[in-house]
């Protein structure tokens, strides 16, 4: 019993590794969701919500990284275990990265929330809002889960919201034509919407590493 305590330590030290992502990732989720909410109804109380959001992700994602150092330092794990130790620091620096682009969106907010934004770019974005959303839902669960089934399909989607992302980029394009006053907003509703563009590169990139962390093979 002495000889297996060491590896029993271990494996409760890598559980709560994976708790700790898990509790970054809804922090994220939630983040990014009420950023786009904070886009569409704009509310100073929420960005103000959604910005200290990003800070306390931030320090999470720091303590995770520290964590994962110390486990490794520790223990050095090999194999499968090594590469789960390595993901956790990668996906956790996704993110963080993921939470700063929930802040700028919530930002972007103050700069349209007196504008009546045209109907075509309003609905090409809440689309790609809630697609981006199910992205990033799938790339967590996808790792926490190790399915890498779920994991590859990000890319597919991915391609779903780069289209997405063409049509808003052409709709918006045309309404500044039409109106060439509505310039100064509109161009915010397009840094939102290379921001959740961004968002959906992450979440790939963590279905990516996931990928790896199970085969060890680059997708």
């Amino acid at each position: 019993m002495e000889k297996r305590y060491p590896r029993i330590l271990f494996r409760k030290r890598l559980k709560e590794l994976r708790k700790d992502v898990d509790t970054i990732g809804q922090l994220t989720i939630n983040a990014h969701k009420n950023a786009v909410n904070t886009f569409a109804n704009y509310d100073k109380k929420k960005v103000e919500e959604v910005i200290a959001t990003t800070q306390e992700i931030d320090e999470m994602v720091f303590k995770l990284e520290r964590k994962c150092i110390s486990v490794i330092a520790a223990e050095q794990p090999v194999a499968g275990d090594l590469r789960f130790i390595e993901a956790c620091i990668k996906v956790g620096s996704h993110l963080k990265r993921i939470g700063h682009l929930a802040a700028n969106i919530a930002n972007a907010s103050e700069y349209i929330k007196d504008e009546t934004i045209p109907h075509k770019p309003q609905e090409d974005l809440k689309h790609m809002a809630d697609f981006v959303q199910m992205m990033l839902s799938k790339g967590i669960y996808a790792f926490l889960d190790q399915n890498m089934d779920m994991a590859r399909e990000l890319r597919h989607d991915d391609d779903k919201v780069d289209d997405l992302f063409d049509q808003s980029l052409e709709h918006i394009t045309r309404s500044m034509f039409k109106d060439k006053d509505s310039i100064s907003y509109l161009v915010h509703l397009l840094f939102v919407a290379r921001y959740m563009e961004r968002v959906a590169d992450r979440a790939v990139s963590i279905g990516d590493r996931t990928i790896f962390m199970i085969t060890c093979e680059k997708p």
